[in-house]
């Protein structure tokens, strides 16, 4: 079980934010997003890796037919701090031209590369193009990132869990759980 490994491995630390806090929020989430698309069918693009348990929770607490498309892109590989140059490994599959488009994040620390998406995204046409993000690191953005939906504001600590990680590991935890390395 994740929580038996998580009391035995000296990497992680407390629990920031405990499942039952999470589905909570990403429920209250949906509920926000259904009344604010009524009557739309909007498109969620998922930034993998990390924003795949997130979107999956989401998509399940809006009540509206949605449609899902996923991009990677990096900016971290297997550190704990951004590289500061963002890749797009791999581009959505839907052309966005007139639709109603959420990027899901699972974290925002320096909004770069949030700001970098948003900018390819527009370029693209959609109808509208808003911002989910499970995680707002506060204190750490040069500009405001227009973030509509924010589950959760944290300190700049590194958490992972809830599909956070830190080299490919703890993707799996239930909970964010703060990382105090190795």
């Amino acid at each position: 079980m994740a929580v038996r490994s998580q009391e035995q491995d000296d990497a992680l630390g407390d629990v920031v934010v405990p499942e039952d806090e999470l589905q909570d929020r990403v429920k209250a989430i949906g509920k926000e997003i259904t009344a604010d698309y009524e009557g739309r069918a909007p498109l969620l693009v998922g930034v993998l890796k990390g924003a795949f348990m997130f979107m999956s929770d989401l998509a399940r607490a809006i009540d509206l037919p949605v449609e899902f498309d996923f991009m990677a892109v990096s900016s971290y590989g297997s550190a704990t701090r951004t590289s500061g140059v963002v890749r797009i490994i791999k581009d959505l599959d839907i052309d966005l031209e007139g639709r109603d488009v959420i990027i899901v994040e699972d974290i925002v620390d320096s909004g770069l590369t949030l700001a970098y998406l948003r900018r390819n995204l527009e370029h693209r046409n959609p109808a509208s193009l808003e911002v989910c993000a499970l995680l707002l690191k506060d204190g750490l953005q040069k500009s405001d990132p227009d973030i509509r939906y924010v589950g959760f504001h944290l300190p700049a600590d590194f958490v992972v869990g809830y599909g956070l990680d830190v080299g490919e590991k703890y993707r799996n935890l239930p909970s964010l759980v703060r990382y105090v390395g190795s």
